[in-house]
């Protein structure tokens, strides 16, 4: 199938026809990666402005790596460097972006919603690289991706997405993708951490670290979001760990020989995730930061209307 969307803003609209074209395109470039030169034709003179209006080391790092790689230019705007610390306004900003005529604007922003706001003002294409609480499309398809790439398959598969499910956007993206290509999805934290509405989304619901893990085939750890949290969420980190930080004495007591570490990073040592755990044979979180260009590229290529690209 061909893609036809002007922009990428969320999982939830996508069907598992559209999230499959993106995976397999995603594959079909990770050979880049492994050459001398790592340079294809696909987006020569086309222009990606990464308009970020939030910190970012991995997401905004590898879209700026896989318009390189496409040969396109690549105009990198940070907020706080720009007219927006004068006030001018975030649509205002947009929109003096788009009088200079780029081909695809990548949008990281605070406020849930703000990448529809620019995909409906303006006519390039826009890519959500997250968007407050609400969704990480991008992030969902490198963790399908490498998910993919060690389990050889996703339908049929086991998830447990651990940890600060309220206010993950990559848990929302997981979820949406992974429920439509036929995965069974199992969330876990504390209930302060999990919104009452995520039952609906078709998702498995438990309020024990031991038993959320126990038989899945991937285990999806989250940080604890405090920036986004207004308090009294937890009692303190120390006793969050105790309870849910993942180290290998639970893994070898409650979980599968085989079973995957994810991490959409960053990772918060210590509190979520055990140093043995993260460095440990069990984790592919370096793996999904690697998938992560592959992806980026793949997304780039097919909203920038280019032919796939080729050496």
């Amino acid at each position: 199938m061909a893609w036809t969307r002007k922009d990428l803003l969320t999982m939830r609209d996508l069907d598992a026809a559209e999230i499959t074209l993106l995976v397999d395109s995603a594959a079909s470039l990770e050979e880049i990666a492994s050459r001398e030169i790592k340079k294809v034709p696909a987006l020569r003179g086309k222009t990606i402005v990464n308009l970020f209006y939030e910190n970012s080391t991995r997401t905004r790092t590898s879209f700026e790596i896989a318009g390189k790689w496409l040969s396109a230019d690549v105009i990198n705007f940070s907020a706080s460097g720009s007219s927006a610390a004068k006030g001018e306004s975030f649509l205002d900003t947009a929109k003096n972006i788009e009088a200079m005529s780029p081909d695809v604007v990548v949008v990281r922003h605070s406020s849930s919603g703000a990448s529809e706001i620019l995909a409906r003002a303006m006519r390039c294409s826009i890519v959500n690289a997250g968007d407050g609480c609400h969704e990480h499309p991008t992030q969902a398809l490198l963790d399908l991706l490498t998910i993919r790439e060690r389990k050889g398959h996703l339908e049929g598969l086991q998830v447990a997405i651990v940890g600060d499910i309220a206010h993950s956007r990559v848990a929302r993206s997981n979820i949406h993708a992974m429920r439509k290509l036929g995965m069974t999805v199992t969330v876990a934290g504390p209930p302060t951490l999990i919104p009452p509405f995520v039952g609906e989304l078709g998702v498995k619901v438990s309020h024990r670290l031991e038993d959320a893990i126990r038989d899945v085939d991937v285990i999806m750890m989250l940080r604890l979001q405090q920036e986004r949290m207004t308090g009294g969420l937890i009692p303190s980190l120390r006793e969050y760990s105790r309870y849910w930080g993942l180290t290998l004495d639970k893994l070898a007591a409650h979980a599968r020989p085989d079973v995957l570490i994810m991490h959409p990073g960053p990772v918060n040592r210590g509190v979520e995730l055990s140093p043995e755990v993260a460095d440990g044979p069990y984790s592919v979180i370096l793996d999904q930061v690697a998938k992560g260009v592959a992806v980026r590229m793949a997304v780039l290529v097919l909203l920038a209307g280019s032919k796939a690209a080729q050496a």
